[in-house]
């Protein structure tokens, strides 16, 4: 058998201290930090590869349309923002390309791919109908076909309003004052 004493002491090695433990703590955190900012950056490099396959697209937009506002934003979730309500963002796995637009009935996907060139085609389209849309904002709609002046509209005279709206109230006055009198003379002689 051993010796009580030499047990303890053996023990006291084995079991880790706090210090170490927390030092293997801050260890497993940085790594797991580490992964998360790879994991973020690699967000971030496709959504640059699409930006950039995306340049020839707004390279067409008319200087005057003023709809579309491209840009990565470097948020918690990183986002190419194509305009105000619509952008490109990755999918659950970090390599499929979601293209959503917000609605004031929630937020919707309009594409989802793995492949940038099938997004490129989903922004094209997009683009392409608010532009449309754009267009059809505005068009001046055409005045009726101009008629020859006419005389001009009669002027109507205001005529001098009745005083019968305070004959009516004090009217009014009168009546719940008898009805409640009625009613107060009913139940009293109910009560008798």
């Amino acid at each position: 058998m051993s010796d009580p004493q030499n047990t303890g002491s053996e023990a006291r090695e084995l079991r880790p201290t706090l210090r170490e433990a927390l030092r293997r703590a801050r260890i497993e955190a940085a790594d797991r930090t580490g992964v998360v900012v790879e994991l973020r950056d690699a967000e971030v490099a496709r959504l640059e590869i699409l930006n950039e396959a995306l340049d020839p697209l707004f390279a067409q937009v008319p200087e005057k349309v003023d709809l579309f506002d491209r840009g990565i934003s470097q948020g918690e979730t990183p986002r190419l923002w194509i305009d105000v309500v619509a952008h490109v963002l990755m999918g659950r796995d970090k390599r499929i390309y979601r293209f959503v637009q917000d609605t004031r009935f929630g937020r919707i996907v309009l594409a989802e791919s793995h492949d940038a060139s099938v997004m490129v085609d989903a922004v094209t389209d997009y683009v392409a109908r608010r532009m449309i849309e754009r267009e059809h904002a505005m068009v001046a709609t055409p005045l009726p076909a101009a008629e020859p002046p006419g005389p001009p509209p009669p002027v109507l005279v205001a005529t001098p309003r009745r005083r019968g709206g305070f004959g009516m109230f004090v009217f009014g006055f009168l009546m719940g004052a008898v009805a409640l009198f009625g009613l107060a003379l009913f139940a009293s002689l109910r009560n008798l």
